[in-house]
């Protein structure tokens, strides 16, 4: 039974593609604080070598669904930055393990301080059952999409 009309779903398709627009926005400026060279879809790639301490290559590329040339590509230029390092992985001298820099922990963190600073004025009149709620969903929807 699909109880899921069309004037919803154009409804959740008009707000996603309002967020996803905003967020490019905001990721654009979030890049600009942690590297004033850094690109912008890096950041997302920098919250999970955070999230993570260290990471292969290969573990990162299927994660984040980017082919191992593009991520290293990427990775090549955070590496120029002085944001991450590569240092062979013990078990496998062929593979690498992925880690933020302490310079890379430092900026990511003051930036990632900001953006969170952001979203508390965000929510702050939300009460905290709303921002569990939508903090749930949006999981549930990104793990329906992977």
């Amino acid at each position: 039974m699909d109880d899921h009309s069309p004037e919803i779903l154009r409804f959740v398709e008009h707000e996603l593609t309002a967020l996803l627009r905003r967020g490019r926005s905001l990721s654009f400026e979030v890049a600009r604080e942690v590297h004033p060279d850094l690109d912008q879809n890096a950041y997302g790639l920098l919250l999970w070598l955070r999230r993570s301490d260290a990471t292969r290559l290969t573990d990162l590329s299927a994660r984040l669904g980017i082919s191992k040339g593009t991520l290293s590509r990427q990775i090549n230029g955070l590496e120029a930055l002085g944001l991450v390092r590569r240092e062979p992985e013990p078990e496998d001298r062929r593979a690498w393990r992925l880690t933020l820099t302490e310079e890379g922990q430092r900026r990511f963190d003051a930036a990632r301080a900001t953006r969170l600073a952001m979203f508390r004025r965000i929510v702050e009149s939300w009460s905290r059952r709303d921002v569990e709620d939508f903090g749930r969903l949006l999981r549930r929807f990104n793990d329906a999409l992977d």
